[in-house]
């Protein structure tokens, strides 16, 4: 146990992927999670649910809430952190996780994509930590950790998906212009962001199939660097926009052949690096 061991994170899209590795992550260091998304049936192509998710956290150490939460209904992200503040009587971080992709140039875009992800990626992460931040204000300080590119942005990293890199980047300069504005709450924000692939279910079904899975990396990575930012309390442990090899590095882990899909293969870079 550590600096983590009793203190409950918020994790918004945790029912698979990334999300879902960070929580286990959090949970094996005695956190406890809630468990907040939309997937309370599985689909066979995505895989998990909240109540499988909530299931494997218990089985890590943690304690956990599977709540049903559509961050693009702000009613239901307050029944969400109502039920958070019920359950474990307090709020000490939220994960910033859920996100939508489609990865289309200007002219093929259709407007419902466009829409999902800005109220998802940018609305949704806004609204989250809005609520999240109220309950942290009551603990005396807090963590807010978004799971977008690193700032600045170069314009080569826009071209080929505008609306797409519009939604991400508005999540990281969201969280810069939060650093400042809650400093004085000693509410802690940062990003994170993977450099290569990750192999999750989006990967799989939207990006690349298997082939980009096999030139991945499991969560996991993401979910030690995820560990890392957020067991840090120091003050200037804020602002930040990391990737997660250089959260590693500093925290002396070098060795990053254990996350690799493939063992010695040849990695994809993230669209942003």
């Amino acid at each position: 146990m550590d600096g983590l061991n009793g203190k409950t994170f918020f994790i918004s899209g945790a029912s698979r992927g990334i999300g879902k590795a960070i929580a286990l992550r959090l949970a094996e260091a005695g956190a406890n999670i809630v468990i907040a998304a939309k997937s309370i049936v599985e689909n066979e192509k995505l895989g998990g649910t909240i109540f499988t998710a909530a299931e494997a956290v218990e089985k890590h150490g943690g304690q956990a809430l599977a709540v049903a939460c559509d961050i693009r209904d702000e009613a239901q992200i307050a029944e969400a952190m109502r039920q958070t503040i019920e359950r474990f009587g307090r709020l000490d971080g939220v994960v910033n996780n859920a996100s939508a992709i489609h990865l289309s140039p200007t002219v093929l875009l259709e407007p419902k994509r466009y829409d999902l992800m800005m109220d998802i990626n940018v609305r949704g992460t806004f609204m989250v930590t809005q609520a999240a931040v109220r309950l942290m204000k009551n603990n005396g300080g807090g963590h807010v950790l978004t799971l977008s590119p690193p700032l600045p942005l170069k314009p080569e990293w826009l071209a080929p998906y505008p609306a797409y890199a519009l939604s991400k980047f508005s999540m990281s300069l969201l969280s810069a212009a939060w650093a400042k504005e809650l400093a004085k709450d000693r509410i802690l924000v940062n990003t994170l962001w993977p450099v290569t692939t990750i192999a999750t279910a989006a990967v799989r079904n939207i990006l690349g199939g298997e082939g980009l899975i096999a030139r991945s990396r499991h969560p996991e990575i993401v979910a030690d660097a995820a560990y890392f930012i957020l067991k840090d309390t120091q003050p200037e442990n804020t602002g930040q926009h990391w990737l997660d090899e250089d959260i590693l590095r500093k925290n002396q882990i070098e060795d990053f052949e254990k996350y690799a899909v493939t063992p010695g293969g040849e990695l994809q870079r993230d669209i942003f690096i």
